[in-house]
């Protein structure tokens, strides 16, 4: 839940933004006027502020300076009449978040609020890492004690206080933004501004605007000067989710911005200056998108002063029970369920399955799963279908769709040539995969298909070798087109 506070001395404002946001899950309190707006700042902790640049009684340009020196962070969105929008304008160079003009549009504010508390949670919601002893009290936490979660924490530790960009990789759901929130607040800018944009969710045509900013009158419907959110930010930290999805217009000026430290707003030839930390995030692999001219290969470099990237929830099985049982504590006094934990059978069940969704979609399900369940023990009844049919499908899994493409031991060699040849890409994953398709069929041929007896043979773990038998007969029945 969020909260937004609205100070205004208009009682049909007040009213009617309380009544916009009634039945969500945004929670509103009113004040008609400085004093007793800065009070609830002080007592309360809005996620949000709603505030009126001209009071009947004082300077609302005051009262939003007053508000910083309460609460630097606060997230302030002015409201103004078109002739006092310079001066809102001019409060948001000093940090207020963005400004609405009156009469105001109530689904732009709307997504406004939400935004600017979805930035709030991120400045203000300590990120922990990978400490379990009191998870419920701990709700953003990155947890995970795999080693290859071990390596994310360390890089978190060592790039967090130095002034250099971070791409972080990953697919949905892997949790790309905790990362984000986790740099941030151990960085040596956690004081200054924080802002986030998700490239994929503004259309092309906008995204530009709202990072640069624009001009009176640079183009349709462009009626006041606007302020970027990179002028926002001077000296602060903008992460840029999704960032796969920006045009390469945007690409351009956001090279030219790290290049020179400056940069022109749109239908403007002043440049302006600023000091910003990137933090870039993307489920998509730019490697691929270079290769098909839809992202620039020197604004990746420039991205990279380090990279960090999160292993899909399928690569790190060993985290799964710690995950849902962290979850479990999250959600069940929220969702009133009696489940104080999780059957064995369950967290077996959960480990084996394939996770497209990553920690995301175990989330979900764990959520889901307290909502339905009945009794303290969850058990594999309360779990989706789709989980438990995959489980059913795995237990029935043999290698006769791959028995006649196992090729001998001496074939490796006549392959890596042939990939050579081609000029393939990924040679040293398409190696292992046909070393695992090979001595894995002949482990499993011995043992008569018995998927326990072969993971003592190869000294993997059960789980591992269920993974990657699954992986293999996915590719056994969908076989890359053959060269001709």
């Amino acid at each position: 839940m969020g909260k937004l506070l609205v100070i205004d001395d208009e009682r049909n404002v007040r009213f009617s933004v309380a009544d916009v946001f009634s039945e969500s899950d945004i929670e509103v309190r009113t004040a008609d006027n400085g004093e007793q707006g800065l009070q609830l700042v002080t007592d309360w902790n809005p996620d949000a502020i709603l505030l009126d640049i001209k009071l009947k009684h004082e300077s609302g340009l005051d009262v939003f300076k007053s508000i910083r020196e309460i609460d630097p962070k606060a997230i302030v969105i002015l409201m103004t009449g078109f002739g006092t929008s310079e001066v809102a304008i001019e409060a948001m160079k000093n940090g207020a978040f963005d400004y609405v003009v009156k009469p105001l549009d109530m689904n732009l504010l709307r997504d406004l609020v939400r935004q600017a508390c979805d930035i709030r949670r991120m400045v203000q919601v300590p990120t922990f890492i990978n400490q379990a002893d009191h998870p419920e009290s701990q709700p953003q936490q990155i947890v995970g004690s795999s080693p290859l979660m071990r390596n994310v924490f360390k890089q978190i530790g060592r790039v967090a206080p130095q002034n250099v960009n971070v791409l972080i990789l990953g697919e949905s759901g892997t949790g790309k933004e905790l990362v984000a929130r986790a740099i941030y607040q151990h960085s040596r800018r956690s004081q200054g501004p924080f802002l986030a944009i998700n490239c994929a969710a503004i259309p092309e045509n906008l995204l530009e605007s709202e990072l640069f900013g624009h001009e009176k009158g640079a183009f349709t419907g462009a009626h006041q000067r606007r302020i970027g959110k990179f002028e926002q930010c001077d000296g602060g930290t903008l992460f840029l989710d999704e960032i796969g999805d920006m045009a390469p217009a945007t690409q351009a000026k956001i090279l030219r911005l790290l290049q020179d430290g400056c940069f022109e707003r749109i239908g403007g030839n002043e440049l302006v200056q600023s000091d910003v930390r990137i933090l870039a995030a993307t489920n998509h692999d730019l490697d691929q998108l270079i290769k098909q001219g839809r992202f620039r290969r020197d604004l990746n470099y420039r991205l990279r002063g380090v990279t960090i990237t999160l292993p899909p929830l399928r690569e790190r099985r060993e985290d799964v029970a710690e995950l849902a049982h962290h979850f479990l504590f999250r959600y069940a006094a929220e969702v009133g369920s009696p489940v104080q934990t999780i059957a064995p059978e369950t967290l077996d069940i959960l480990t084996h399955y394939s996770w497209p969704g990553n920690v995301r979609e175990l989330q979900n399900i764990i959520r889901g799963a307290l909502i339905s369940a009945t009794g303290t023990v969850l058990s594999p009844a309360f779990l989706p279908a789709e989980i438990l049919n995959e489980e059913e499908a795995t237990n029935d899994l043999s290698l006769d769709p791959i028995s006649d493409d196992l090729a001998s031991w001496n074939a490796i060699p006549a392959k890596v040539d042939r990939w050579l040849i081609d000029d393939e890409v990924d040679i040293y994953r398409k190696a292992l995969e046909y070393f695992d398709q090979y001595i894995i069929g002949r482990v499993l041929r011995h043992t008569s298909d018995n998927q326990a007896q072969a993971a003592d043979r190869l000294g993997l773990s059960r789980v591992t070798v269920r993974s990657k038998l699954r992986a293999l007969m996915a590719k056994a029945e969908n076989p890359p087109p053959r060269q001709v």
